[in-house]
């Protein structure tokens, strides 16, 4: 029988119409509302980067062949994107806006600024906005224009004295200055915040003062953010990254996002001139890149905003003793964010100062920008220890970060090892090794998540210390074989036993643990797992889960983004669920867990089941030995399935369903639940 699956990319736009019911809910704070319209935009913005050129690309090629699939995902792709700009919309002017104002907060929003504020906005405007214009008239003698990726413009219809008609355009500067210029009135007690877009607007007579301004339209483009990158990369690669970085923003448009209201004669006589015909032209609302509204100035207003939440001190590191004694004794879990990543910082922090440490090993795929770890390894090494950084220079848009930490660490005598060709090193790894008596000992940092600070305060991730010296003799294996920068291929005899790694036994391991589950079910032992990642698409995982749902495994998935599975269908998926958590944590964590028959098998990593993990990536993914440590990371998962409050469920519509909340049965929102667990 043949199978079904969801399109990767409706299922993407599913996940993101998940992001907007977050925005719609009355019970989040109302700028946590704007921060997850602000979300829904950025993923959007990026989609259009990333996935548009790849559809437009095929497209291309099945009008060869009179193949329509492809077209058809594109057509149904703009309905749900118009769809879904609709509802933001809809949010935005019919709930948040409204319970801005009985805030005394007054979002001005399709409206003209003000009379009161007339005077405020133009001081401001001469003040502080004027010098970082660049207006430009769109005459025939301009051929080579090319606007940068959704820098956000103004089109402007302009009228000499004898009526001539002329096109303009003037930018919007929200990347140098704040997109929202904000007043309070004392005396009524009111908040207004004004847009820059309608501020600029309103003053472009004193831009374009020999014209009449006869209407004036905002609009941006999106591009193509894919780089050309060889895959044999030589001495010369940084130079070679630095160039391809600066065309970013000047690749191929594909999307043109108007504001409604332009005639039709406009808009051609718009896209012939920035050569946009191959984009897809789309009229959106009024205002663009409302990624921004996350920055609309009413943060100082607490009940306004998430109640903050320290994170827990996890008591074990809350000693003088080394965190290698601790190691040694011991594994541990951190969760983050509710558990402070202190104790990863101190991990680096204490290799750079340990006279007993001589190798430091790390992979990088995405660092903080001010990385307390990278200045422990940049120290770590002007102490005399060996400190080897793979750094992965392909994590789509952290190249040039990722670029200026290979530098930095190079210059400091960091042996620094860039990405394999034809592959992205995406595993999330570090090794210390330590002479004890006269010996040398292993101690490893297996993440779900990246290196970064940072990102570890909004990212619910899982990290595990560990001494234990099979994993790590793993460990140390695939940091040798990142030094030969070659493909797996090349070395069939580097086995791994403990450790899943992509491209040698990952995909191979978790089809045997799911064949272990049905041969179970088929002896009529109870057979289970539950599997939570962000993303599912690959087809050769999606097919083994329909076969193991057929045999009576049943199979909970926690999936937050793209899921291809199509769950709940007799004959296919009957016995498997999909859960979708969207709170103020971005779920991040990979967990897999699987029944054996009552002796759970649990591993964490970070690896998705998407093609890219199992075909373009090493993933590393770990067991979890110690039984304390599983039991807990089973608790973590069941509290999230028992979410009715923050979790929908995926139907075989792709839509997403809320929990029917049964009034015998308290409310739980997993994500505050799981910080109380912890933080007994």
């Amino acid at each position: 029988m043949e199978t079904s699956f969801f399109d990767r990319d409706t299922s993407w736009l599913a996940f993101n119409s998940r992001v907007l019911m977050e925005a719609a809910d009355d019970t989040v704070p109302l700028l946590e509302r704007l921060r997850f319209l602000s979300i829904y935009s950025a993923n959007l913005d990026e989609f259009y980067r990333v996935r548009i050129p790849v559809l437009l690309s095929l497209k291309k090629l099945e009008e060869k062949t009179n193949d329509t699939n492809i077209a058809n995902i594109v057509t149904s792709i703009g309905t749900i994107v118009t769809g879904q700009m609709k509802e933001l919309g809809a949010i935005l002017v019919n709930q948040i806006i409204p319970q801005l104002k009985n805030e005394n907060i007054h979002l001005v929003y399709n409206e003209p600024i003000p009379s009161f504020l007339e005077n405020d906005c133009t001081a401001y405007f001469i003040d502080k906005v004027a010098g970082f214009l660049q207006p430009v008239l769109l005459n025939e003698q301009l051929t080579d224009l090319i606007i940068e990726n959704n820098k956000l413009q103004i089109l402007v219809l302009l009228a000499d004295t004898t009526g001539k008609e002329y096109l303009a355009m003037v930018n919007i500067p929200c990347n140098v200055l704040p997109r929202f210029y904000c007043k309070d009135d004392i005396e009524t007690g009111t908040r207004y915040i004004v847009f820059m877009d309608d501020i600029i607007k309103a003053n472009l007579r004193k831009v374009f003062a020999r014209y009449t301004i006869k209407a004036s339209y905002s609009f941006k483009i999106t591009r193509d953010a894919a780089l050309d990158l060889a895959d044999e990369y030589d001495d010369d690669i940084a130079a070679k990254l630095k160039q391809q970085i600066k065309k970013r923003d000047f690749g191929l448009a594909t999307r043109f996002l108007y504001q409604p209201g332009i005639s039709i004669r406009i808009l051609h006589a718009v896209v012939d001139k920035l050569h946009l015909t191959n984009a897809n032209i789309v009229a959106g609302g009024n205002y663009h890149n409302l990624k921004d509204l996350a920055k609309v100035p009413i943060a100082d207003i607490q009940h306004l905003i998430y109640q903050k939440q320290e994170p827990i001190n996890t008591k074990a590191f809350a000693t003088t003793e080394t965190i290698f004694n601790l190691l040694a004794k011991k594994d541990y879990l951190i969760h983050t964010p509710y558990e402070s990543y202190y104790p990863v910082i101190r991990f680096f922090n204490e290799a750079a100062v340990d006279n007993n440490v001589t190798e430091i090993y790390i992979a990088i795929y995405r660092v903080a920008h001010n990385s307390m770890i990278g200045h422990s390894l940049i120290s770590a090494a002007k102490n005399g220890k060996k400190v080897t950084v793979f750094i992965e220079l392909k994590a789509r848009f952290d190249e040039e970060n990722n670029l200026n930490w290979a530098i930095k660490m190079k210059e400091a005598g960091i042996k620094i090892i860039y990405s394999i060709p034809g592959l992205k090193v995406h595993a999330k790894i570090a090794l210390v090794k330590r002479i004890e008596n006269d010996r040398p000992k292993y101690y490893g940092l297996f993440s779900t998540g990246n290196f970064n600070e940072n990102t570890a305060h909004i990212y619910t991730d899982h990290v595990l210390l560990t001494s234990n010296p099979a994993l790590l003799r793993e460990l140390e294996l695939l940091f040798i074989f990142f030094g030969y920068r070659v493909k797996p291929k090349k070395y069939p005899s580097l086995k791994f036993q403990h450790l899943l790694v992509g491209q040698f036994n990952l995909q191979q391991k978790f089809i045997e643990l799911i064949d272990n589950e049905i041969a179970f079910a088929k002896q009529g032992i109870a057979a289970s797992m539950i599997i939570k990642i962000n993303s599912l698409e690959e087809e050769i995982m999606i097919n083994k889960l329909y076969e193991a749902s057929n045999a009576g495994v049943q199979i909970t998935l926690i999936v937050r983004g793209i899921c291809c599975l199509i769950p709940g269908i007799t004959n296919q998926s009957k016995n498997i669920t999909v859960t979708r958590i969207v709170d103020r944590y971005l779920e991040h964590g990979r967990i897999f867990t699987f029944n054996n028959n009552n002796a759970p098998l649990v591993f964490i990593g970070s690896s998705d089941w998407m093609n890219r993990s199992m075909y373009r990536r090493i993933e590393v993914c770990v067991p979890v030995y110690d039984l304390q440590l599983k039991e807990q990371l089973m608790q973590l998962l069941n509290i999230q399935l028992s979410d009715n409050v923050k979790a929908t469920t995926l139907d075989d519509q792709l839509q997403n369903i809320k929990k029917e909340r049964n009034n015998l049965l308290p409310a739980v929102q997993s994500q505050k639940a799981i910080y109380d667990v912890l933080n007994c």
